[in-house]
């Protein structure tokens, strides 16, 4: 599991400072959440690749998390893509997308397709052999949903020198992944774990972009593999995140703490302040395993 971080600031884009957008790369697939003004260009100075980009996720209708989608829609056109989009927000952002295209007359050569969300309780949006992905409903000034992308429990490792000593025959050895008891070349039914290893713990990523602290979310996202919170404030104006309905890096803490996650990022940062490093020592009088996002920055995990 592996995310970028194209932006992590709040509000107002800066040479420096860019607003939300990630990667997520999870079992195959290269997730794009949240879309902030210049997001394409971000993509390509970390070089992702666009075609590999299929699923879309816009966690609300501010435009520091969606003004630079319909941008990367329209250079998807002008690229000649062919592959579907999908892109998964908050009831409005249809409209919102499609009647820019049509008054620009760059309706897409590809098909394009919204799944528009209103529910305030978790909803599974997205789900393959590997992967699902459920919203995270959170506490801001507009509709909002974080998402929970968890990776499914993948087949056993097979113990290849175990599995020859008991004499069973290639032609078994997908179905030892697969967890069944198989027989051997004498005929003896051989016990499926001693001949496999148990598969990869599946990881999960929780994000949580734009929200007051909200606890109602923690029972959702324990024990997550990471959580990335937003922090736009430090504890010192934590009157103005209430006011805005934003977390400060404190609450962001309590928040990884509640749910025994194994590592916090934090992001959002306001523009007022030029030290974010006191995010980190903040959020840590709480939750000691807690990073910092920064653009351009990638975790592996």
């Amino acid at each position: 599991m592996k995310l970028t971080i194209l932006g992590c600031h709040s509000a107002t884009p800066r040479y420096t400072a860019h607003p939300t957008a990630q990667v997520l790369e999870m079992k195959g697939h290269l997730f794009l959440i949240d879309c902030g003004e210049g997001t394409q260009v971000q993509l390509r100075r970390y070089k992702v690749k666009f075609a590999r980009i299929k699923h879309i996720f816009i966690s609300h209708l501010h435009g520091d998390h969606f003004f630079g989608l319909v941008g990367l829609i329209s250079t998807f056109r002008l690229l000649g893509r062919e592959a579907p989009l999908h892109v998964y927000g908050p009831k409005g952002i249809k409209k919102a997308i499609t009647l820019q295209l049509k008054l620009g007359k760059s309706w897409t050569n590809y098909d394009l397709y919204f799944h528009e969300l209103e529910s305030k309780e978790p909803q599974l949006i997205f789900e393959d052999e590997n992967v699902t992905v459920t919203t995270i409903p959170l506490d801001h000034r507009v509709y909002t949903n974080g998402f929970l992308f968890k990776e499914k429990l993948g087949e056993r490792t097979l113990n290849f020198d175990a599995a020859q000593k008991a004499g069973i025959d290639k032609s078994y050895f997908n179905k030892l992944k697969q967890g069944f008891d198989v027989e051997n070349e004498k005929g003896e039914l051989v016990e499926n774990s001693t001949v496999t290893l148990d598969p990869p713990q599946p990881k999960s990523y929780a994000y949580c972009s734009d929200t007051a602290y909200y606890p109602q979310i923690v029972p959702q996202i324990s024990k997550a593999t990471v959580l990335y919170h937003e922090a736009t404030f430090l504890d010192s104006h934590a009157h103005l995140a209430e006011k805005t309905m934003h977390s400060t890096s404190k609450e962001a803490g309590a928040i990884a703490k509640k749910a025994k996650v194994g590592t916090l990022i934090l992001g959002h940062y306001s523009g007022r302040y030029d030290n974010t490093s006191l995010f980190q020592v903040e959020a840590q009088e709480l939750f000691e395993n807690t990073e910092l996002a920064a653009d351009g920055k990638t975790f592996v995990f």
